[in-house]
C-alpha cells in the first residue's frame, strides 16, 4: 500500500518556490524537511513512475560549459526499460564523437574510455537527465514524502546520499542530487511532458564548475536491432 506522508501546504509552496527559482543560484534542498522513513516497496513505486513504459529513441542537442570554454553538438539516446541505455554524441562535423552502453549503474562499454566521465560524473545523474530515477543500493536508509503534486525521496548509505524530487504538472519537474562523502557531486534538473517525454535537462557540477544542457528535439517509440548494443567496428 502506498504511504503518503504529510507535508503542510505552506511548506510545500515554499519548497516549490525554492526548486522553481533559487536552484539556479543558491539551490534549496531537493528533499525538504518532513521526510520520514519509507519502505523499499514505496520507493520502487516512485521509481517505476519515472521509467519509460516502452523503448524510446531520444534525439537532442547538447552544450557543455566549464571554465575552459564550451563545446556542443547533437546526440541520441536509445532507452530500453527498465535499465538499458545507449548514447551517442558528437560535435560539429562529427568531431569529438563518443558512445556508450550503460546497464543500470554500470558501463558495458564506452568509446572513448572516458566518454561518460568527461560529461557526467555519476550514473544516477546521467539517468536523471533523461527523467529516470534509480533504485537504492541494498542496505540504504530510505526517507521520503508525498503531498499534492510533490513526491520527494532520498537514499543514504554512510555519508553518501542520492535525492530525488518529482513535481507533477504541465510540465513535470524532476530533480536529482548526488553527494559522496558529504560533498555535492552534481545536481540534475529535467523538464518533461506529463506523458514522460523529456523536454530539456541541465546538469550542474559545482566542483568544476561546469554545466551540461540538453534540449530534446524528438522522442519516438522504437525497437532496436541487437547489434545496436555492440561497440562500433574499428
Amino acid at each position: 500500500m502506498a504511504q503518503y506522508l504529510r507535508l503542510d501546504r505552506p511548506v510545500l509552496l515554499v519548497y516549490l518556490g525554492l526548486v522553481g527559482g533559487a536552484c539556479r543560484s543558491a539551490p534549496g534542498p531537493v528533499v525538504p524537511e518532513g521526510a520520514k522513513p519509507v519502505s523499499r516497496a514505496q520507493v520502487a513505486e516512485w521509481v517505476a513512475a519515472t521509467i519509460p513504459a516502452e523503448s524510446r529513441l531520444d534525439r537532442f542537442k547538447w552544450l557543455f560549459q566549464d571554465e575552459r570554454g564550451s563545446a556542443g553538438g547533437r546526440g541520441s539516446a536509445r532507452i530500453v526499460p527498465t535499465d538499458s541505455l545507449r548514447f551517442d554524441v558528437a560535435g560539429p562535423f562529427g568531431s569529438g564523437a563518443a558512445s556508450a552502453v550503460v546497464v543500470g549503474d554500470r558501463a558495458v562499454w564506452t568509446e572513448p574510455s572516458d566518454a561518460i566521465a568527461r560529461l557526467v560524473p555519476n550514473y544516477p545523474l546521467m539517468w536523471a537527465m533523461f527523467g529516470v530515477a534509480r533504485m537504492p543500493a541494498e542496505g540504504a536508509e530510505l526517507r521520503g514524502l508525498a503531498q499534492d503534486s510533490l513526491i520527494a525521496w532520498q537514499y543514504t548509505r554512510g555519508s553518501d546520499t542520492v535525492q530525488y524530487a518529482r513535481t507533477e504538472g504541465n510540465p513535470v519537474r524532476f530533480l536529482a542530487e548526488v553527494r559522496q562523502a558529504g560533498k555535492l557531486i552534481g545536481r540534475a534538473e529535467t523538464t518533461l511532458q506529463p506523458d514522460g517525454v523529456p523536454l530539456k535537462a541541465r546538469l550542474t557540477v559545482p566542483s568544476a564548475p561546469a554545466k551540461l544542457d540538453i534540449t530534446f528535439l524528438s522522442t519516438t517509440r522504437a525497437t532496436f536491432a541487437p547489434d545496436i548494443w555492440l561497440p562500433r567496428s574499428p
